[in-house]
Formats: structure tokens, C-alpha cells, sequence
């Protein structure tokens, strides 16, 4: 697949490499290795982004530096604010003027102050999968987002809302597993103790369901969380709202997040989107449990269905709608009744485009009707 390479306009994009590239292109101007960690600490962990201002960089490497690499990647388009919860939806235009999203989403303790900033990121444009419930499946896949394009969008958010990024999600568009080379270095960048931007505790991964990037991403040695979007145990149903089970069945699935589990002694969280009379009766979430069981201190994260009539669906996608709240909540009292740790998630941005890749899609039909 498709991925915008790390020079831009014939400069290196800096923020696309790791510290280990770093050391190495700059010992090729015959600079020492720790000026990889000087330029991180000035990137990441001050957020300078003008050569001249990392004064304890040589002159001489200051102006070498801005002659021959950029630091400019991602340009926020527009964002929404919620005024109900807090919850920004940014987009960004790419040099290739494609556009993702990103979502910060705040999280407060009961007297109002602030304890959890998370951002949720985006590592495709599009996305190949095709899920039913999803609205990023419409734009389809057009290209993964190199490693700058991802390390970027922690960057600017934190400079948009002048705060740090405590956690971060691989929830946004596209699947990260799909794009693994990119999401590793992006990985990399991000827990490196010279950037002070994040520990692997604070990351988490969602995929579909692709089992041999599950595997890799384990002996990566990251450490970070792994989320798998299951939404039923039943192989057939599943094949109908994410085709991706065809290749990757439930069995396979389940093996590999075990392995992740075992390997990385990270719990692995089941995320399940409850849809009317679908997937929400006592039966399912009995096979819930059962399933569940079988990946050593697994819990689960039962969400709310955001509609996405807005991209006119058709076939199983247009029948779908939220569980009543009721049912919900009967559904995790028979989970806990199987002593599964599940927790229901509330919505964010309910009342701004809150479903994934819906201000992403308006954007790319308004800019496609403006194109000549």
C-alpha cells in the first residue's frame, strides 16, 4: 500500500525518525550520536519547532538542519468542540491535501479537574476493511500515513490545546496493524525517554482482528495495550459486519491475543458494540464470556452504537441501531455474573460529527465538489 515517503519537497521529514535513524543520518554529517538526543528533547519534549532556537545545537548544524530537513507535516484544517463534554474532533489536511482525523477526549475526576487528556489517532487514510458499523469504510483505502504523518498528530493537538497528551489510542482511521511499519516507529518516537512524551502503559492499540500483526506487534517488546474489535462471538455474524473475520476466524483470533497477552503480560480488552436485537441478548453475551475467558485478564469495554445513516448504508449496515440503555446494562450485569471485568463506555462529542471518519468525509466531498 501506498506511503508518502519521508522527504517533503526534497527534505527530510525529521519527525519520522526514530532515535536510532536519527543518530544515524546525523553521523553521516559527522555529528555524535547524542545530538539525536538534543534534537528529540527540543522536538518533542519542548515543542520547538525553529532551528535557531535550539541553542545548543552548533550554528553551523542549525542552518545544515534547516537547508536540508522540515519539521512541517500535518496542517489542522478545522475542529470541532463539544460543548456537552469537552470532546475535539480535529482534521488534518496531509501534503497530498488527503485528510484524517483525530479526536482529543478529556477526562476529569468529580470536582472538575482535569486527569486524562487522550488523543485518538488515525494511521490510514480510509481504511480497506469494510466494517459495517464504520463510516471511515466509505472513503475506502487510499494510502498509510508514514511515521511522521502519525508522530505529528500528538504534536499538534498538544500545541492546539496548550497541554500535554496523557494517553493515547490507535482508534482513529484505518487499521494500525496494516500499517505496522509506520505505527513501530511512530511507537518508538513517542516512549522514547529523550521526547518525555509517553509510556507504554498509556498507549493503546485497537485492531480488526489481524492476526499476524497481533503476533508482531507482541515481540516488539513495546509493551503497550492491545484492544481487539470483536462485537460478537459468533464466526458467521462476525463475517457480516467485519468481512475481515473470513480471513482471520474467531479461533485464530482468539490464539493470538492470548499470545499477546502471555508475551507482553499486558491485559487485552475485548471492545463490543451493542446493537439491537443483534448481538445484545443473554445468549450472546454468555458466548461473550466464553470466549473472553480464554485470554488471561481480558476484560471488556461495551460501547454505544453511533448510527451512520449520514453515509447512506445499505445491506446489514442500514439495519443497524444502539441497544436501548436497559439492555446494556443487563448485558454487563450477565458478564460480571461470569466474573468478566466489562465496563460501559459513554459517547463523546455526541453533539459534533462524532462517528469515526464522518468530518473527514465531509470534508473530502466538499473539497472534491470545490475541485476543478
Amino acid at each position: 500500500m501506498r506511503t508518502l515517503p519521508l522527504h517533503i519537497d526534497g527534505k527530510l521529514h525529521l519527525k519520522g525518525l526514530p532515535r536510532t535513524e536519527l543518530e544515524a543520518f546525523l553521523q553521516q554529517w559527522g555529528e555524535p550520536r547524542y545530538r539525536a538526543v538534543q534534537l528529540m528533547e527540543w522536538l518533542y519534549a519542548k515543542g520547538v519547532e525553529d532551528f535557531t532556537a535550539m541553542t545548543n545545537l552548533p550554528k553551523e548544524l542549525r542552518q545544515r538542519l534547516a537547508e536540508n530537513t522540515t519539521l512541517q507535516t500535518l496542517r489542522i484544517e478545522r475542529w470541532q468542540r463539544s460543548a456537552w463534554d469537552g470532546t475535539t474532533k480535529l482534521l488534518f489536511r496531509l501534503p497530498d491535501n488527503a485528510a484524517i482525523e483525530a479526536v482529543l477526549i478529556p477526562a476529569s475526576h468529580a470536582n472538575g479537574t482535569r486527569h486524562r487528556l487522550t488523543l485518538c489517532v488515525s494511521t490510514q487514510v480510509g481504511c480497506p476493511l469494510g466494517c459495517a458499523f464504520c463510516a471511515t469504510a466509505s472513503l475506502r483505502l487510499q494510502r498509510n500515513l508514514n511515521t511522521a504523518e502519525i508522530v505529528d498528530q500528538l504534536l499538534c493537538a498538544r500545541k492546539l490545546v496548550g497541554e500535554p497528551i496523557t494517553n493515547v489510542v490507535f482508534m482513529g482511521m484505518g487499521e494500525p496493524l496494516l500499517n505496522l511499519d509506520s505505527v513501530i516507529h511512530a511507537l518508538q518516537i513517542w516512549t522514547d525517554p529523550a521526547a518525555s512524551l509517553l509510556s507504554a502503559r498509556r498507549i493503546t492499540l485497537s485492531t480488526a482482528g489481524i492476526v499476524p500483526g497481533i503476533y508482531r506487534l507482541a515481540d516488539t517488546g513495546l509493551r503497550i495495550k492491545l484492544a481487539v474489535s470483536l462485537h460478537t462471538a459468533d464466526q458467521s455474524l462476525r463475517e457480516r459486519l467485519m468481512p475481515i473475520a473470513r480471513r482471520y476466524p474467531l479461533p485464530e483470533l482468539q490464539r493470538a491475543a492470548r499470545y499477546y497477552s502471555e508475551r507482553t503480560q499486558r491485559p487485552v480488552t475485548y471492545e463490543y458494540i451493542l446493537f439491537d436485537g443483534l448481538n445484545d441478548s443473554p445468549a450472546d453475551a454468555d458466548a461473550l464470556a466464553r470466549f473472553v475467558k480464554a485470554t488471561p485478564r481480558a476484560k471488556v469495554n461495551l460501547l454505544p452504537f453511533h448510527p451512520i445513516d449520514f453515509v447512506h448504508p445499505t445491506g446489514i449496515a442500514a439495519t443497524l441501531r444502539p441497544s436501548p440503555p436497559e439492555r446494556i446494562a443487563a448485558f454487563q450485569k450477565r458478564l460480571h455474573m461470569h466474573g468478566i471485568i466489562a465496563t460501559v463506555r459513554s459517547s463523546h462529542g455526541i453533539d459534533i460529527d462524532a462517528a469515526c471518519g464522518q468530518l473527514a468525509l465531509s470534508w473530502e466531498r466538499g473539497y472534491a465538489s470545490a475541485s476543478p
